[in-house]
């Protein structure tokens, strides 16, 4: 039986040439960066030149480019670092309601340290009106924190022109750039933020490391406290071996990433085109703004878990949601916002190509759905009702 993997949005393998780069490190070169014997300088030495190059790939400095342990630490550093920073300035946040719960559950948090934060609504594809943002603005506005691509749908936000709101308003802007940075273009001048948050593991690098950029100048207080590595942004010994993956990653996903992202957008058609031979089923997110290789869809009077374990028998991993509430009854906070009703959102799936993805994958998962999908609508008494 083939094993076909199309859950990349929740985590990728990990790059030969990554591991490759990080297996020195493991055991030879071992040493904690912040020792000053030769051990600790080839450390050292190794995570100034990851942060070099992350900084070149994303257009910044080196010395605005911050090390964490992934997106969730790297969004909550940023959402209270600038509200503790500018809570005498202000204490209104926007963000918008389909944002990651790293995310979310930030701003709900500091709903209950005094602070107001509006959720924006969306569009029927799941993006953000520029005019939403206008509108919500208030003399006590701080932050605007927008995901750069939905990590559900794939829907692609339009942050140039909400950077431009934010600039124009001396707003602070955030973007939470995980499903993003590695699978599309991502210069943060280009893109016109303030602070941008992604994570190793969703493109090819080692699970367990991330990075904060904080444009030069912007304000925010350090949530932890303890040690000054990272500038005292982020204390602690620093994880070495998954900086340098994470950088080996970068550079990587970058180099090759025209051609894959043409590669990944055509087996993407391929596989919605498939889908939409299946009676009762409609696309979610927006048709071209999207990521290269996010499908997601719904199908009606079928359950997605029931989906996904048939499909898992059949050796085809994919998922509903985010893989981060994939323990959760309660049906897509994205969906919701969209507009779909609750039985649209639980019938929902997702299933997001990478780069190691075949066409023969496609045609194996085209021919597997179908039967599971007539077997489970078979067993419904709502598809006998309708």
């Amino acid at each position: 039986m083939p094993r076909v993997y199309l859950d990349h949005a929740a985590t990728t393998p990990v790059h030969p040439e990554v591991i490759a780069a990080m297996l020195p490190y493991f055991h030879n070169s071992f040493g904690n960066p912040s020792s000053i014997h030769s051990f600790g300088r080839e450390s050292r030495q190794a995570v100034d030149d990851a942060r070099e190059k992350v900084a070149r790939l994303l257009g910044a400095s080196a010395r605005e480019i911050f090390f964490t342990s992934g997106g969730t630490e790297a969004d909550n550093i940023a959402i209270q670092g600038v509200a503790l920073a500018k809570k005498g300035q202000g204490r209104h946040i926007i963000t918008s309601q389909i944002e990651h719960h790293a995310v979310l559950d930030a701003c709900k948090y500091l709903e209950t340290q005094g602070f107001a934060v509006t959720y924006l609504p969306v569009d029927e594809y799941g993006r953000v009106r520029v005019e939403d943002v206008k509108a919500a603005l208030r003399p006590d506005t701080i932050l605007i924190t927008i995901m750069h691509a939905n990590n559900e749908v794939g829907t692609i936000q339009p942050i140039r022109e909400i950077s431009a709101i934010a600039r124009e308003h001396k707003i602070t802007f955030h973007t939470d750039a995980v499903q993003t940075v590695g699978s599309i273009p991502v210069h943060v001048d280009d893109l016109g933020v303030d602070m941008l948050t992604l994570s190793a593991h969703k493109f090819y690098g080692p699970k367990g490391v991330g990075v904060l950029y904080i444009r030069k100048g912007t304000k925010l207080k350090p949530l932890y406290h303890g040690g000054g590595q990272e500038r005292k942004f982020r204390p602690g010994t620093e994880n070495h071996v998954g900086i340098i993956g994470l950088a080996k990653a970068l550079e990587i996903a970058t180099a090759d990433m025209d051609t894959k992202q043409a590669e990944i957008t055509a087996l993407r058609d391929k596989l919605m085109a498939g889908l939409l031979e299946i009676p009762e089923v409609k696309p979610n997110g927006h048709p071209t703004e999207r990521l290269p290789g996010n499908v997601n869809i719904s199908i009606r009077y079928v359950e997605g878990e029931s989906l996904i374990l048939s499909l898992d028998m059949q050796g085809v991993a994919v998922s509903s949601g985010s893989a981060c509430t994939s323990g959760s009854l309660d049906p897509s906070h994205v969906l919701l916002a969209m507009g779909l009703s609750h039985g649209e959102a639980h019938g929902s799936l997702r299933l997001t190509l990478g780069r190691d993805n075949t066409p023969a994958d496609i045609d194996y998962v085209l021919a597997a759905l179908p039967p599971i999908v007539d077997r489970l609508r078979q067993m419904s008494p709502l598809f006998h009702k309708r």
